[in-house]
C-alpha cells in the first residue's frame, strides 16, 4: 500500500484547479479513469537500499520499480534530472526473451580439460525465457503513456530535455500526447534512426520499415540546454566541397569557399584579410576561406544513418533483446547535458544510458522494473568502475521477478481457479464453489501498471462494466489485487454504491499468491582459509575460500524440463540433445559475491565472480581467461555469501563465524 500520494504537479495556491492546464485533446476510452488517477496524484511507496558500490560519495542510482512509482521517490526527495531519455515499450505485439545459458560445471573433469578450447557458441547449452510482452490495447497504452509522462515531467528541471525513443507502432499518437503536456512550442526534433544497412524484409506489397523515431522536447523553449554536435566530413564531401589548395607554413592545405555574407563590416574584412582568410574569384568576388583542419565537420540534423544497432558480435553486446548502441546514446547525452548534469532513464534496459552517461562525467538514475535489466545495469555499471546505489520500491513487483510468466501461469497459481469462455475475458477465469456455484475471478495485469492498485476507479468500473455482463445466476465474484488504497475503503464503496449486495464481492491479496510461488534457491558450501602456492609448498594467506559444493534452483530446474519437453515434441531434428544439469548443479550459477562487512541490510559487494556465458570468470567487473573452480575469495572473514542462478534469481545464504 501506497505510503502518500504526490501531486504531479505543483501544489495549486487557495481557489486554483490542480489540473487548470490539463487540456486533453486526443480522445479514447479510459481518459477520465486516467484523469482521476492524475488527480489522486502518483503513489509513494517505501524505498529501500539493498546495496552501495563503489567508494565515491555519489547520488548515481539504479531504482527496481515502476517509472511512476520511481519518480514519486524522486519528487518527494526533491531530485531534478537534467536530460531524460526513455526507450519505452513500443506497443508491437511483440514478446521479448532472454536467452539463458548453461555455465560449464567446474567439477566436471571434461570441462576443465577443455580449458584451453573456447566453445563455438552454437555448442553451448541454451533455453530462452520470455521477460515481458510488449502487447497493449492501444487505448490502455496511451493511458498508461500519459501518466509515465506527466509523472517523468513532474522531477525535470527547468532547462531539462526529453528523448522519447518509439516506432511506427504508436510514435504519432505519442506525438499528440508529448505537443499536450510540454506544449507544441517546446517540439524540438523529431529524429528519424537507420538501425541498420538493410531491413531484410522479403514481401512484395510494401517498403520494408527500417528506422525508429526519437522524439525530442524540452521543458523550457527559450532556455534549455543544446550542444551542437558535428557529422565529419565524409571523402566525397571533402572531395567536392573542400576543392582548393594552397601551402601555409610549408604544409598543404584544403579549404572550401563560403560566403562572407552582405553585412560584414570593412574592419572585419580587413581582419580576414590580414588572417589570409579571403579568398578571390576568378571574377573578384569575394569570399571566406575555410580550412578543412579548422572545420568542426556537418552540424548534425534529425536523420541519423550513421550509427548502427547492436550487433551479435559487438563488444558492447549484453545479450539484452532491445539493447541499443552506445554511441546513439552518446550523441544524445552529448548535445542534450554537459558535465556534472543528471541523466535519466526510466524504461532502462541494458543500462546504456547509465553506462554512457557515467563514462562523459554526467550523473545517472537507471530504473525499471525488470530484475533482468536491472541486474545487467548493475553488472555493466561495475565493470566500467562506477559508484551508484542500489534502490528498490517497495511497491509489490518484487514479488514477481517476471510478470510476464506469472501471468501465463496464474491459473496453476490460484488454487482452483479455471478458464471458462462464459464468463467476459475480463475475468481470468472462475472457482467452483459447491454452495454458491460458479464464482468468477478478477486478476490485474501485472504487466499494466495501470491496473495493479485496486481503487475506488477501478473497482467502479469492475461494478459497472465487468459484473452487469456476467450470468445472472452468479452470486459472488472474487478480486484479487497487487495494491490497494484500503480494503476498508473499498468495501465501503462496494457498500454505499448499492448495484450489489455487501457480501457480493470478495478482495484478496495476490502477493500472498505469489510470495510462495517458487522454493527458494539451496546451497552447499565449505570455507576455508584461503591458501596459495609458493616455493612447491602451499601456505595461507590472507583472507578466506569459499567451495560451493551443491547448488539446487526450482525455478531454472523447471524451466530446463519444460524446454526440454517442448523442444522434444516440436524439434523436426532426428536426434534432440536435452540440456541436463549435473548432480552438483554448479551449472545454474551465474554470479556469486560475499559480504564481509555487513551481516544484514544493504549489501556490499567485498568480492564476485560472474561467470559468462563460455564459462570465463569475470572477477570484480574485470574480463578474465579463467574458467570458475567453484570457489569465490573473501578478502576478509565472509559474513553473507550472494548467488545468482542463470535465470536471475539472487539468494543470499548467512555464514556463520
Amino acid at each position: 500500500m501506497a505510503v502518500k500520494y504526490i501531486p504531479f504537479f505543483p501544489e495549486p495556491i487557495e481557489g486554483q484547479a490542480l489540473l487548470n492546464n490539463f487540456n486533453r485533446t486526443l480522445r479514447y476510452r479510459g481518459v477520465e479513469d486516467l484523469n482521476g488517477r492524475l488527480r489522486r496524484g502518483m503513489p509513494y511507496y517505501e524505498v529501500e537500499t539493498t546495496e552501495k558500490v563503489g567508494d565515491m560519495d555519489t547520488d548515481n542510482m539504479i531504482i527496481r520499480g515502476e517509472c511512476l512509482s520511481a519518480c514519486a521517490y524522486l519528487k518527494e526527495q526533491g531530485i531534478k534530472v537534467d536530460l531524460v531519455y526513455i526507450d519505452p515499450p513500443f506497443a508491437s505485439g511483440a514478446d521479448y526473451a532472454k536467452k539463458v545459458y548453461v555455465r560449464r560445471n567446474p567439477k566436471v573433469a571434461e570441462a576443465i580439460s577443455q580449458a584451453e578450447t573456447e566453445l563455438d557458441i552454437d555448442e553451448l547449452k541454451a533455453f530462452e525465457e520470455t521477460m515481458y510482452g510488449d502487447v497493449w490495447d492501444k487505448e490502455k497504452y496511451l493511458n498508461w503513456m500519459y501518466e509515465n509522462l506527466v509523472a517523468i515531467k513532474s522531477v525535470m528541471s527547468d532547462t531539462a530535455s526529453i528523448y522519447v525513443h518509439l516506432d511506427w507502432h504508436i510514435v504519432h499518437y505519442v506525438k499528440i500526447l508529448m505537443d499536450e503536456i510540454f506544449g507544441e512550442d517546446n517540439f524540438k526534433n523529431d529524429i528519424t534512426w537507420k538501425r541498420q544497412t538493410s531491413s531484410g524484409f522479403k514481401g512484395k506489397t510494401a517498403m520494408g520499415k527500417n528506422h525508429d523515431n526519437i522524439l525530442c522536447y524540452v521543458m523550457n523553449n527559450d532556455d534549455h540546454v543544446y550542444n551542437t554536435e558535428y557529422i565529419p566530413y565524409s571523402d566525397e564531401y571533402i572531395k567536392q566541397r573542400f576543392s582548393h589548395t594552397e601551402i601555409v607554413n610549408g604544409v598543404e592545405k584544403r579549404f572550401k569557399d563560403a560566403f562572407l555574407g552582405t553585412a560584414t563590416s570593412p574592419a572585419t574584412i580587413e581582419a580576414l584579410r590580414k588572417d589570409n582568410k579571403l579568398y578571390y574569384t576568378e571574377k573578384g568576388g569575394m569570399r571566406l576561406k575555410v580550412y578543412l583542419d579548422e572545420a568542426p565537420g556537418i552540424p548534425l540534423d534529425d536523420i541519423w544513418t550513421d550509427i548502427d544497432a547492436v550487433n551479435s558480435q559487438a563488444e558492447e553486446r549484453v545479450d539484452y533483446a532491445t539493447q541499443k548502441p552506445e554511441a546513439l546514446l552518446e550523441r544524445i547525452i552529448k548535445a542534450s547535458s554537459d558535465e556534472g548534469m543528471l541523466v535519466a532513464d526510466f524504461f532502462g534496459g541494458s543500462g546504456v544510458t547509465a553506462a554512457v552517461a557515467n563514462r562523459l562525467g554526467r550523473r545517472f538514475i537507471h530504473t525499471d522494473i525488470g530484475i533482468n535489466s536491472i541486474q545487467t545495469a548493475r553488472d555493466r555499471l561495475v565493470a566500467s568502475g562506477a559508484s551508484f546505489t542500489m534502490k528498490e520500491v517497495k511497491d509489490g513487483i518484487q514479488l514477481y521477478r517476471n510478470p510476464q510468466q506469472t501471468m501465463e501461469n496464474i491459473c496453476r497459481l490460484i488454487p482452483g481457479l479455471k478458464n471458462d469462455d462464459s464468463v467476459d475475458e475480463f475475468w481470468e477465469g472462475y472457482i467452483s464453489d459447491s454452495r454458491l456455484g460458479k464464482v468468477p475471478v478478477y486478476v490485474p495485469n501485472l504487466m499494466d501498471s495501470s491496473s495493479k492498485l485496486l481503487d475506488e476507479v477501478v473497482m467502479n468500473r469492475i461494478l459497472h462494466e465487468a459484473v452487469p455482463e456476467l450470468p445472472g445466476d452468479i452470486q459472488k465474484v472474487i478480486v484479487y489485487y497487487v495494491d490497494i488504497t484500503s480494503e476498508e475503503e473499498i468495501y465501503r464503496f462496494i457498500q454505499e454504491d448499492k448495484s450489489v449486495t455487501k457480501d457480493f464481492v470478495e478482495l484478496r491479496d495476490l502477493k500472498a499468491v505469489l510470495d510462495d510461488v517458487v522454493a527458494a534457491d539451496y546451497a552447499e558450501y565449505k570455507v576455508e582459509r584461503a591458501t596459495e602456492e609458493l616455493c612447491g609448498q602451499t601456505v595461507e594467506k590472507e583472507g578466506y575460500d569459499i567451495e560451493i559444493t551443491k547448488f539446487v534452483s526450482d525455478r531454472v530446474i523447471q524451466k530446463i524440463r519444460d524446454f526440454n519437453e517442448r523442444s522434444m515434441h516440436t524439434n523436426k531434428k532426428k536426434y534432440f540433445r536435452a540440456i541436463a544439469v549435473s548432480e552438483e548443479g554448479l551449472e545454474t550459477i551465474e554470479y556469486l559475491s560475499v559480504d564481509c562487512t555487513s551481516a544484514e541490510g544493504e549489501w556490499h559487494s567485498d568480492s564476485e565472480i560472474k561467470i559468462d556465458k563460455l564459462g570465463y570468470v569475470i572477477l570484480n567487473g574485470q574480463k578474465t581467461k579463467d574458467f570458475w573452480n567453484a570457489r569465490i575469495y573473501a578478502p576478509k572473514q565472509p559474513l553473507r555469501l550472494k548467488i545468482r542462478n542463470i535465470c536471475g534469481d539472487e539468494t543470499i545464504f548467512s555464514i556463520m563465524a
